[in-house]
């Protein structure tokens, strides 16, 4: 899994809340937008893929430097090998335009980051679960933290 996430601070609290849920899934974490596209086409420093292997689901931030969440997610589509890669949205942001955009960009679900550790052990947990059976789409635990499209 790759999270994309800028503040070291919730990064921090996201392994915390994996330790603390006693849950464990392949973590690499990146702190910008052109960290991520590095990470995902191999590129230096990330070439080593037994290192840095290819990730099965992305977890995005969209306020991120350099290439903003949804520059990266528009990448990812337009990539013929990475198209269908799940993708997450993780992020503050509750404004509607972003929540309309994230899925019309073909996100799995748009998620807020909670708020306490209780909250995002519960978050990690079900990822975690969904980790587990990609085939099978977020199961309802997962889906209970996002936020649906504004219709």
């Amino acid at each position: 899994m790759l999270l994309v996430e800028d503040s070291e601070h919730d990064a921090f609290f996201f392994q915390q809340a994996m330790q603390k849920a006693d849950v464990s899934f392949p973590l690499r974490v990146v702190t910008d937008g052109l960290q991520a596209v590095d990470y995902l086409t191999g590129a230096p420093p990330y070439s080593d893929r037994n290192q840095f292997p290819l990730p099965r689901l992305v977890l995005l931030d969209l306020k991120i430097p350099k290439k903003s969440g949804f520059e990266v997610l528009e990448w990812i589509r337009a990539e013929p090998p990475l198209r269908d890669l799940p993708v997450l949205i993780l992020t503050s942001s509750s404004e509607r335009p972003d929540i309309f955009r994230a899925y019309d960009l073909g996100v799995i679900l748009y998620i807020t980051k909670p708020i306490g550790m209780t909250s995002l052990r519960a978050l990690v947990r079900a990822l975690a679960a969904y980790w587990e059976d990609l085939e099978h789409g977020p199961q309802p635990d997962l889906v209970s933290f996002a936020m649906r499209r504004p219709g």
